[in-house]
């Protein structure tokens, strides 16, 4: 095959075919290489995210792990046969408002997601200074005891500025 061409059809035969090579060859061989560099950048981002989620996490688990311990350590502290509803009664005695319970409800639940037992007393006092119930609410909430108030209402008795209600929750776990 002898092609006869002019000069200025040869060069834009050739330029076309370096042009053509130099495409293949950034096909071929260029573009994967970026690519390939950018889904290993991308894929180094999301394993250094990953990575620093695993660290929160693991702060948070020893974190909790600490509070467990010493949740442990004040449950030792209890006396033995320690109950919700006679440290109530006995709390309310020594601070002078057991005259004032109307009710004591004791109720108790297992929460199956952490193990434990739950003991919950409802309680209402009635016709009490406010003073003496803030005094109560302190002794329950400070005690070693582990002991949390729940949910509290109180209301205005009557006409009697000076006495109200309040019905609350109180609750523990127990071990």
């Amino acid at each position: 095959m002898n092609i006869n061409l002019n000069r200025r059809e040869r060069l834009v035969i050739i330029g076309a075919a370096i042009f053509i090579g130099i495409f293949i060859v950034f096909q071929a061989i260029i573009a994967p290489v970026f690519e390939k560099r950018s889904d290993l950048s991308h894929k180094l981002t999301s394993r250094q995210q990953t990575v620093q989620e695993m660290l929160a996490l693991r702060s948070e688990f020893l974190s909790i792990q600490q509070k467990a311990v010493v949740s442990q350590k004040e449950f030792g502290k209890r006396p033995a046969g320690f109950t919700l509803f006679s440290f109530l009664d006995r709390l309310a005695g020594t601070s002078g408002v057991k005259e004032n319970i109307t009710y004591m409800k004791p109720n108790s639940t297992f929460d199956e997601a952490t193990g434990l037992k739950m003991s919950y007393v409802e309680l209402k006092l009635q016709d009490i200074t406010l003073e003496d119930l803030s005094s109560y609410l302190f002794q329950v909430e400070t005690s070693e005891n582990m002991v949390r108030i729940r949910r509290l209402s109180i209301t205005k008795n009557g006409e009697n500025d000076e006495l109200i209600s309040a019905v609350m929750q109180v609750e523990t776990a127990e071990a």
